[in-house]
């Protein structure tokens, strides 16, 4: 049985990514994880982390998928650590988005990306995903998500009682400041801790990405922002999210409804 803890220490690693190269980013995250030195609970990489956030997923050999999982998998137990990103995954013919959160043991957990980039073309050659996740971790509810559904706040709702939101994601240049801003609406209107892990450089298509991965506290506050290719280390606190819902009791006023697919 999972140790319950009051506290997280989360690592955010914020990368380049070699383009459509998995052998290669598996490589480069493996020399990064080998910087973190300190004992955390939690590494979180970039959307599509181990090829870019590719619209080819055919270039993508078919046991790449399975094969970046086993690395996870590996990491986890060597780290100690859980550690969660989306991969390209091919399954029964169709192509996801998937975001798998591997434990220090080697189970995991997965979530398809529910909103596909239609402005991207993703929504064509990626099936969307229709189910929410929530994951229980040494006493923390996170509902981890993916990059393009941070815009939707319908499906970011805290209606399970959660206590983090975490996006991962190849977020452009273009439209960071709606990132930014987003990120911190979603910890408020949810009275969460939001995360959200960018990528930094730029990818074959010419599409730049700045970074800008943060943590927001369930007021909004900023507590990490980095635009740097470098690990972010922070800890955070589940009595703070309880402490803050109890006293303010914002969510009892929320309104309620369904999501009809």
């Amino acid at each position: 049985m999972e140790d319950k803890k009051d506290s997280l220490k989360i690592a955010l690693i914020q990368s380049l990514l070699h383009w459509e190269n998995p052998a290669a980013n598996r490589q480069m995250f493996s020399d990064k994880l080998e910087q973190i030195t300190e004992q955390v609970d939690l590494i979180v990489l970039p959307e599509m982390f181990s090829t870019g956030f590719t619209m080819s997923p055919g270039n993508i050999r078919k046991e790449e998928g399975s094969i970046t999982v086993r690395w996870m998998q590996e990491m986890a137990s060597i780290k100690n650590s859980a550690i969660v990103g989306s991969i390209v995954f091919e399954e029964d013919g169709s192509y996801y988005n998937r975001l798998f959160f591997v434990k220090p043991e080697g189970n995991f957990e997965s979530y398809d990306k529910r909103h596909t980039f239609t402005l991207a073309g993703e929504n064509e050659k990626y099936s969307a995903g229709t189910e929410r996740l929530i994951v229980e971790y040494k006493g923390f509810s996170i509902c981890p998500l993916i990059c393009y559904d941070l815009r939707f706040p319908v499906w970011s709702r805290n209606t399970q009682n959660f206590d983090m939101l975490l996006y991962t994601a190849n977020w452009p240049g273009k439209r960071i400041a709606a990132w930014d801003a987003l990120l911190k609406a979603r910890a408020i209107e949810n009275m969460v801790y939001c995360i959200g892990v960018n990528r930094i450089g730029t990818d074959s298509l010419g599409h730049q990405y700045p970074g800008h991965s943060s943590i927001y506290d369930p007021l909004g506050e900023l507590q990490v922002f980095t635009k740097e290719e470098e690990i972010k280390i922070v800890k955070v606190e589940k009595s703070k999210v309880d402490r803050i819902k109890n006293k303010l009791r914002f969510l009892d006023d929320r309104d309620e409804f369904s999501l009809l697919n």
